[in-house]
């Protein structure tokens, strides 16, 4: 049995079509056994999204709420053919995690596979993406492969969403798909729970029975472990102070 230990992709009220506050989604994250919450609200292009300043002001936020650990981050539009993103260079390597993903109506609507594989190798190498976020969206069809080669080189993580099964049919079977490549080619992956609500938080049945039956085990995925996340926040941070320095 695979115990997850981190949530690494949820939305607050901020993001426009979410129903529970920062200190709700804590409330949730410690209701369900979760010791890091990652507040990943979604970037300026998402219809009714935040503006530029709510992930400036991400800082105010304590390190812990009720002893959950708080990771300020963002869920990132990739909105162009090159992979680039819907937050300024400076504002994304301010924090702690950077998600990305393809949002229909958020900049780059679904293109061929070939097209759709080139944007998200793009976005892969941008040294500020931490994890691509709903890569088995089967609107947006990519070359899994190829995608899980560049991603094992850059260190960039791929998601399996919990959530996908409920609002992207179709998303099941290509999950599948990337956790039994990512086992083969020994690709780590982030489990997520894309929570819109609180009482979502550290619900991840339908990935784990996923991922499970992929073959996968702990060690195969990040946020089965504190110490694992903390890791890998940590060597990316260093590659963002790089940029914030080069600027």
């Amino acid at each position: 049995m695979i115990n997850l230990v981190a949530d690494l992709h949820t939305h607050t009220i901020a993001s426009g079509h979410a129903y529970s506050t920062v200190n709700e989604m804590a409330a949730g994250a410690k209701e369900n056994g979760i010791e890091i919450l990652a507040i990943t609200d979604h970037g300026p292009n998402m219809p009714g999204g935040p503006h530029l300043y709510h992930f400036g002001n991400l800082r105010v936020l304590p390190e812990t709420i009720d002893g959950v650990r708080i990771i300020k981050g963002v869920e990132a539009n990739v909105f162009d053919g090159l992979g680039q993103l819907d937050l300024p260079v400076e504002v994304l390597a301010n924090l702690d995690l950077v998600l990305a993903g393809f949002h229909v109506g958020a900049g780059y609507n679904p293109r061929s596979k070939e097209e759709n594989t080139a944007a998200m190798i793009n976005a892969i190498q941008n040294p500020l993406v931490d994890i691509i976020v709903h890569p088995g969206n089967p609107e947006y069809e990519v070359e899994i492969s190829k995608v899980l080669e560049v991603a094992k080189k850059e260190q960039t993580l791929l998601e399996i969403n919990n959530s996908s099964y409920y609002s992207r049919p179709g998303s099941k079977e290509r999950c599948l798909e990337i956790a039994k490549e990512a086992k083969e080619m020994e690709v780590k992956v982030s489990l997520g729970t894309d929570a819109h609500y609180c009482k979502q938080v550290g619900k991840f049945d339908l990935a784990l029975e996923l991922v499970e039956k992929a073959g996968l085990g702990a060690d195969d995925i990040l946020n089965s472990s504190v110490q694992q996340v903390l890791d890998f926040i940590a060597t990316k941070r260093e590659v963002k102070e790089e940029l914030l320095e080069v600027d």
